[in-house]
């Protein structure tokens, strides 16, 4: 039996949750949206964590901030607060995320921005994630293109604050991700004029107890070297889309990054509320006594010295 889709989630997280006191925020729509390929099991699961999150706060009721908590740790694992990170790391993971997050809000065609994290988890510093409004059944050219453009929204924005000699590796699973699909859409989706619509495999590889033992060429040199230039033709585009879209918006830019630096992390809602000049308001434990310094003040520690072997990568969550 197949992982149920959208509806399939949402009807199954309510029955779930009727065994939680749910706080009046909760929306299982939302919830079904953030977990494609999640089975039954996996959306008990998720309840369960957001109880025991919820309990251990000491929260009489679970609210969204609790769901959230635990589909991100399902998603990403638990965050790694304890991390020191040097205030130039905190400051370019800031910029980075922020720079999926805007372009992303600006690209044609696109899933809806949900949230932008700093905090640290798995090999991630920072995470910018979106929602399909719908399981996706099919993608268009413009969606890809748009979602090119966002991969590289991160380093772009590295390159233009802080110049080309200071781009970290931050960016090494974006362009990864960003090739595959650029390659994909010329040798397998047939979108590109000039190799029109056939499909290129450069190598087929017949698997015997998981060793390649024969390998059959069907692409000739000539149109070998014409996919690699379709491919780095797509991937200078999105990255002229990008820079194009942050330069637009730089001053944007900088107030996202400075956001995500005093908050750690912005819903959609919060990051049109502080590109409109407002404060950020929240209670993020829900516990008795919490404070507005409380709130606000960044929990990821600061150290003048980067974390003994620590390596890890700005990523975005798409």
């Amino acid at each position: 039996m197949p992982n149920p889709d959208i509806g399939g989630r949402e009807k199954i997280l309510k029955v779930h949750m009727r065994k939680v006191p749910l706080a009046p925020d909760v929306n299982p729509h939302v919830l079904a949206r953030g977990t494609p390929g999640f089975s039954g099991a996996d959306l008990a699961n998720l309840i369960n964590e957001a109880a025991l999150r919820a309990a251990r706060v000491g929260k009489r009721l679970v609210t969204m901030g609790d769901f959230e908590y635990a589909k991100d740790k399902v998603l990403m694992g638990t965050e790694r607060r304890s991390m020191a990170m040097t205030d130039e790391e905190k400051k370019l993971t800031a910029y980075h995320e922020a720079g999926h997050a805007l372009v992303a809000m600006h690209v044609p065609k696109s899933d809806p921005l949900h949230k932008v994290t700093i905090i640290p988890r798995g090999r991630a510093l920072g995470v910018t994630m979106q929602l399909p409004e719908r399981d996706h059944l099919s993608h268009t050219k413009q969606f890809l293109e748009s979602r090119l453009a966002i991969l590289f929204g991160g380093r772009t924005a590295e390159e233009i604050i802080f110049g080309p000699d200071n781009v970290t590796t931050g960016a090494a699973s974006d362009i990864q991700v960003a090739t595959q699909t650029a390659r994909g859409m010329i040798t397998v989706f047939g979108m590109s004029e000039k190799l029109g619509r056939v499909r290129y495999q450069a190598n087929e590889q017949e698997l015997f107890l998981g060793h390649a033992v024969t390998q059959t060429q069907n692409v000739s040199e000539a149109t070998a070297q014409l996919i690699d230039q379709e491919v780095r033709r797509l991937i200078e585009e999105a990255e002229g889309q990008a820079r194009q879209i942050l330069t637009d918006h730089l001053e944007d830019l900088h107030t996202i990054a400075k956001a995500l630096l005093e908050y750690e992390m912005l819903s959609r809602d919060e990051i049109d509320q502080v590109l409109r000049g407002e404060k950020v308001v929240r209670d993020d434990t829900g516990g008795a006594g919490s404070s507005p310094d409380r709130r606000r003040r960044a929990s990821v520690p600061t150290s003048s010295d980067p974390a003994p072997g620590a390596n890890p990568e700005p990523q975005p969550g798409v």
